[in-house]
């Protein structure tokens, strides 16, 4: 894990305690940053992690949680996204799809996860890059059932790429996606 990732969050966890009025937590922002990304990058045991810095299990969900709250209230909403590779000129956006492994759950909440396609379970995102291969957007995590044009479509991708001025420029990588193609207008 980068420095610079560890302060980042420590940041936002400090932000967020002076916003709520915190006057005292059993660890400093960096050790929760420390342990919540831990959690989140390599996976490690809510139990594990927990014993290792005096707190429950429970805690260190409810850390994670709130982790995972200040960094997607930072990420950027795909119309603004888009509107602002418009304006600087970009000359194409990129889409595509990943199957992001997760663990196995029990019951009928396995069922929705598991991918077909790729026989493991996981969750389904899509990202728009720019021509750099810089990441513009994420979608949020769909089950991976979800096949990539249906989440696409669910997004509304076309729309907002045309709404943008992107639509002409966008290398959708999904035949039939656009359900009106420039040539059909």
């Amino acid at each position: 894990m980068s420095k610079r990732t560890l302060e980042l969050v420590a940041d936002l966890i400090r932000g967020r305690r002076k916003q709520l009025g915190t006057r005292w937590r059993k660890v400093t922002p960096g050790t929760q940053a420390i342990v919540v990304l831990a959690v989140l990058r390599h996976d490690q045991r809510l139990l594990d992690m927990a014993g290792g810095n005096d707190v429950s299990a429970s805690t260190v969900h409810r850390w994670a949680l709130e982790v995972i709250g200040l960094l997607s209230a930072r990420a950027s909403r795909l119309d603004r996204a888009l509107k602002k590779i418009a304006r600087t000129g970009g000359i194409a956006v990129l889409l595509d799809g990943t199957l992001i492994r997760t663990r196995r759950r029990t019951g009928t909440e396995n069922r929705k996860n598991f991918s077909g396609k790729h026989k493991a379970h996981g969750l389904l995102f899509l990202a728009l890059t720019d021509e750099k291969g810089n990441l513009i957007w994420i979608s949020a995590a769909k089950p991976g059932r979800s096949s990539k044009i249906t989440t696409a479509r669910h997004n509304k991708l076309t729309a907002h790429l045309h709404k943008a001025g992107l639509g002409a420029m966008a290398d959708l990588g999904f035949v039939g996606l656009d359900d009106n193609p420039d040539d059909a207008r």
